[in-house]
């Protein structure tokens, strides 16, 4: 990939793959390094020092307490309702299965704000324990409701790999200011504050132990929308949580206004990620994760993304930056990769098959749990005041160090590098297009001649300015389901083609890394408003609005 030129032209942005993390600039700007940081190979990696890295963990803040914490930097809100029947008590020594509270004293009281204190209210703030069927199997949702005016649409917000919902507070307050709309926020089964059963896998064949790990989140998911009784929802899903959006389109259609994808893993497929061929740990996903420096990367404007990319989707699938008469490489996008890489060390190839979580090592590492998390919290949240990436850094730590029982669905999902085992690029073009009941349900046990294909889905994807997630492969599925709409209205009717709402863009948040719900939050929240105006004008336009939030 050719560097960008003096005039400020640039490269095509749609076969940029994974970026380099970007090398921290504070010793350049004169900071001066901890004592921490000082002592030790790994001192200038994991920032906080030993003293009071041993002083969080003997802490031992339940997971309930910190992410009240991180809530409370919520405007208009500072006292935030949290429910208390999972996680209320540290993680006990032995790691055992956490126990959900029957007690209805530890179920949160809803919060509400009024006009006099909050600008945009009134509005309800809530925090509840789902409970779903079978055995330890609940979501934690935290939800905002507009009061005092008619309710008809519904946002659902799905965290990354190992996060939680309190990640999103930035977001709340800007994304509930859209009249009409309930705000929900989950964390998915197994991670975050949601129960946390055994997550087992019984296939032996490949494809289907794939899908059984999706299903473990799609399913759960399925059923809390049955709990609300909500019909029709917009899903936005960051990193794992875009990746699970995308399987649940595919296997529960006919639920979904608009589907947002806020940096997704797995779309790209890359050969080397099956087999003996690997990314270097450096170039892969999660190594970036780890590394990259937020406060570099909120500062940084990328010169190898156009102005014109930015928070504008490119729907003709030409690059700004390339000549119009110009198409992108059709099995390039299908495709993106970089040249040959270098096998991943055989040691992690072997713990990550052997199914060794990242967080598992913070488990079991005691005192220095805290210190190591702080490798990744100093450098993802080093952009924030100090006191909100510390509650940042204490929520982070009491999660990771949970009882194992989500994160163990990576390793069926990722292959070593974290790229999909089963690219979304395969089958993305299938989101919208699916066979549906005449009234808009499941197709499973319906008759061939009382099924209807889906109208098409809006569909968005959203990237850092800064991410070091594989943009490429956001492009790829942009043009891949614009012609997979293309081949199906070829044969339709007038009122058919009239009626299709199937639409896909790449945008772009400025200054902004993978995290773009935090990095950028307050564009990301007016991208979103916008996307969310959007729904509402064209439920309005069709006299269809979506089914309450709540029975």
């Amino acid at each position: 990939m050719a560097a960008a030129t003096t005039d400020g032209s640039s490269d095509d942005l749609h076969t940029r793959t994974q970026q380099s993390p970007l090398a921290s600039k504070r010793a350049q700007q004169g900071n001066t390094p901890t004592e921490a940081n000082r002592k030790g190979r790994f001192g200038g990696f994991f920032t906080l020092g030993y003293k009071e890295g041993f002083s969080q963990w003997w802490a031992n803040v339940p997971a309930a307490a910190a992410e009240h914490a991180v809530l409370s930097y919520v405007p208009y809100l500072q006292n935030p309702p949290t429910q208390t029947q999972t996680d209320s008590a540290p993680p006990s020594a032995n790691g055992s299965t956490i126990v959900v509270s029957n007690d209805p004293d530890k179920e949160a009281v809803p919060i509400r704000t009024d006009s006099l204190t909050d600008p945009y209210g009134p509005r309800q703030w809530n925090s509840e324990l789902v409970r779903l069927t079978g055995k330890n199997r609940a979501l934690n949702e935290f939800s905002v409701e507009r009061l005092g005016e008619a309710k008809d649409q519904n946002l659902v917000m799905l965290h990354g790999y190992g996060a939680g919902l309190g990640f999103f507070y930035k977001n709340f307050e800007g994304l509930s200011r859209v009249p009409g709309w309930t705000i929900f926020a989950l964390d998915l089964l197994g991670m975050g504050r949601s129960s946390r059963p055994p997550f087992r896998v019984h296939s032996k064949d490949r494809q289907k132990s794939i899908a059984e790990a999706e299903d473990w989140f799609v399913d759960a998911l399925e059923e809390w929308r049955v709990k609300r009784n909500i019909d029709r929802f917009t899903l936005l899903g960051h990193s794992l949580g875009g990746y699970m959006a995308v399987a649940y389109a595919l296997k529960y259609p006919g639920h979904l206004n608009k589907l947002i994808l806020a940096s997704p893993v797995g779309i790209p497929e890359d050969p080397y990620a099956v087999n003996a061929e690997m990314p270097e740990p450096s170039q892969s996903t999660l190594a970036n994760e780890i590394s990259q420096d937020q406060d570099v990367t909120t500062k940084h404007t990328n010169s190898n993304v156009p102005d014109a990319a930015k928070t504008a989707g490119d729907n003709n699938n030409f690059l700004n930056a390339r000549s119009k008469g110009q198409k992108p490489d059709h099995k390039d996008n299908d495709n993106p990769t970089s040249a040959p890489r270098k096998p991943l060390p055989k040691w992690l190839t072997y713990l990550w098959d052997a199914n060794i979580s990242p967080f598992s090592i913070v488990r079991w590492s005691g005192p220095l749990g805290p210190r190591f998390v702080s490798g990744w919290t100093s450098r993802r949240f080093s952009h924030l005041p100090p006191n909100e990436a510390q509650a940042l850094h204490t929520y982070a730590y009491s999660l990771f160090r949970q009882h194992g029982s989500g994160e163990y669905a990576l390793a069926y999902i990722l292959a070593p590098g974290a790229f999909a085992r089963s690219p979304l690029i395969r089958r993305i073009q299938g989101v919208g297009r699916q066979m549906i009941s005449l009234n808009g349900t499941s197709t499973s046990s319906v008759a061939v001649a009382q099924q209807r294909r889906e109208n098409g889905l809006p569909v968005v994807l959203m990237y850092g300015e800064n991410d070091w997630m594989d943009i490429a492969g956001g492009y790829a599925a942009e043009q891949k389901m614009n012609e997979e709409k293309e081949r199906i209205l070829q044969t339709a009717t007038a009122e058919q083609r009239s009626n299709d709402r199937g639409t896909a863009k790449c945008l772009i948040i400025k200054k902004a890394g993978h995290h773009v719900y935090l990095d950028g939050w307050e564009e990301f929240n007016e991208v979103m408003r916008n996307e969310m105006e959007d729904v509402s004008q064209h439920a309005r336009r069709d006299h269809m609005p979506s089914k309450g939030a709540y029975p």
